[in-house]
């Protein structure tokens, strides 16, 4: 999701493969190889984690949208369906989103000088600031995307959210953000992704946004196109504060921060697409 030419330099030039391999390992459970890469290749595939994000969120909206016609059609609350579009979501990136945002709770809610913060991130244990992050995130997700889908916009919402949770990686990722230490998955991404670039893709998918939300029936569309693009919008709002506080407390970004701003901006984005 880059402007015309970021598009042909990712897709058509020369290096795209290795860009498309890292962000498939980096966002997939995908069994690609990869490169040790560099800074232009972890750059373009971080521009290529929000068409990541389109194939991932279109596997749950399929799975959301086949749960809930195999359900009874009685069934007044589509529950079973909204909890099964996030285990294929948490199944198809290994959960490493999730252990992110557990092990980034953990570390900002340890309240340590940045340098132990980031040692209590690196342990491999969960404490209870992650596990009570891991819940209370799920719950809002599952939540929202069930009331979302009682108003028949489900599928439309939480694929709107996947991909624009992915698209607050690349936000993350450009120079006005570092990394929090030398080494790790923060260190070979942070500063790769030209302002320019992000813009352009942050454009693109809010014009995606509202063209899903166009596809509503004619006397609804307005107001739906504002819905989807107000809740990109509110997710990448959020995701700024999240990046914004992870730099104060911890200097910038890791891995664990990119994989809570995933998920963080997947539950906002299905919050207002419940509204």
């Amino acid at each position: 999701m880059t402007g015309p030419r970021d598009t042909a330099a990712v897709v058509a030039g020369r290096g795209s493969l290795p860009s498309v391999r890292l962000a498939l390992t980096t966002f997939t459970v995908a069994p690609v190889r990869s490169e040790p890469p560099t800074p232009t290749t972890a750059g373009r595939s971080m521009l290529l984690a929000p068409a990541i994000g389109v194939l991932l969120g279109t596997v749950a909206a399929a799975v959301l949208l086949v749960a809930r016609l195999a359900t009874s059609p009685g069934a007044t609350t589509p529950l079973l369906p909204a909890v099964l579009a996030v285990v294929v979501l948490a199944l198809l990136t290994r959960g490493l989103h999730l252990d992110g945002l557990a092990d980034t709770a953990d570390g900002l809610g340890s309240m340590l000088p940045a340098e132990r913060a980031r040692e209590v991130m690196r342990q491999p244990d969960i404490g209870p600031f992650g596990v009570t992050a891991l819940l209370l995130v799920l719950l809002v997700q599952v939540a929202a995307l069930t009331s979302a889908t009682v108003q028949d916009r489900g599928p439309a919402a939480v694929l709107l959210a996947v991909v624009a949770g992915r698209l607050a990686v690349t936000l993350a990722c450009t120079p006005a953000t570092p990394a929090a230490s030398p080494d790790g998955l923060g260190a070979v991404v942070a500063g790769t992704v030209r302002g320019s670039a992000a813009f352009a893709a942050t454009s693109l998918v809010l014009v995606a946004a509202a063209m899903l939300g166009g596809l509503d029936d004619a006397g609804a569309a307005g107001w739906s196109a504002l819905r989807c693009v107000a809740a990109v919008l509110a997710g990448l709002v959020v995701a700024h504060l999240l990046r914004a506080h992870a730099v104060r407390r911890v200097g910038g970004i890791t891995g664990d921060v990119l994989g809570a701003i995933v998920e963080v901006t997947t539950a906002v984005v299905l919050v207002v697409m419940a509204v």
